[in-house]
């Protein structure tokens, strides 16, 4: 349990209270107005989905990924034995083993490159997780001690009339927008995070090709194929 699980109960009873409020509207112009559009979700709803993300799962994602790599560590081993043979087949296998080897371990675009920078990428989000969800409960500790906070949690305790019309500036919207900004602003934060990881790492997450070598084919007849 973290900061944020703490104070997931009180919070989304406060959010919930917000998102009440803001159902009635927001105040025009407010700074609410293009989180909302761009988030296209009322805070408390926002938050529940977020609480959702867990940084252990992806940790052990990256764990598991690395063990992988131990299985490619034995194969390239054993295509490194010696061949205890010779001519134009052993040197056609040779090359072909060569190629494979490559492929298998041999930088940033081989199936052990791609299999590093899975672990990595899955490493980072759960960086991003961890860190995103510590400055969500930053957010909601600071608006659970607001005045704001007050004055929703009074207005929605007696909630009547004009804040129950949607579409009507009911009492304490002002203080609901704000608190929702506050909240919405964080998870802004941290989705462009989430955006700029994927940035980063796509290129190296990418499909590794398998390019296998044109060797020569022994001579038959005078003739000599290749690709074989």
């Amino acid at each position: 349990m973290d900061a944020l699980d703490r104070l997931a109960e009180p919070g989304l009873d406060l959010l919930r209270r917000v998102d009440t409020l803001l159902a009635a509207g927001a105040p025009e112009e407010h700074r609410v107005w293009p989180l909302l559009r761009r988030m296209q979700v009322l805070p408390g709803e926002a938050v529940r989905h977020f609480l959702e993300l867990r940084p252990a799962p992806l940790a052990d994602a990256g764990h598991g990924v690395r063990r992988q790599v131990h299985g490619y560590d034995d194969v390239s081993t054993t295509l490194t034995d010696p061949v205890l043979w010779s001519g134009p087949a052993a040197e056609a296998y040779g090359q072909s083993r060569a190629a494979l080897l490559r492929h298998l371990d041999e930088g940033p675009e081989s199936l052990v490159g791609r299999l590093e920078s899975t672990a990595g990428y899955a490493d980072a989000l759960a960086d991003w997780v961890e860190g995103s969800r510590l400055a969500l409960a930053r957010a909601l500790a600071d608006v659970l001690r607001s005045a704001e906070a007050v004055a929703v949690v009074a207005a929605t305790s007696v909630l009547t009339g004009a804040a129950s019309r949607p579409g009507s500036a009911g009492p304490r919207v002002m203080e609901a927008a704000e608190i929702a900004a506050r909240v919405l602003a964080v998870l802004c934060v941290a989705y462009d995070g989430a955006e700029t990881l994927l940035r980063q790492w796509g290129p190296s997450l990418a499909e590794s090709t398998w390019r296998p070598s044109v060797v020569g084919r022994p001579r038959y007849d005078g003739v000599t194929r290749v690709g074989w």
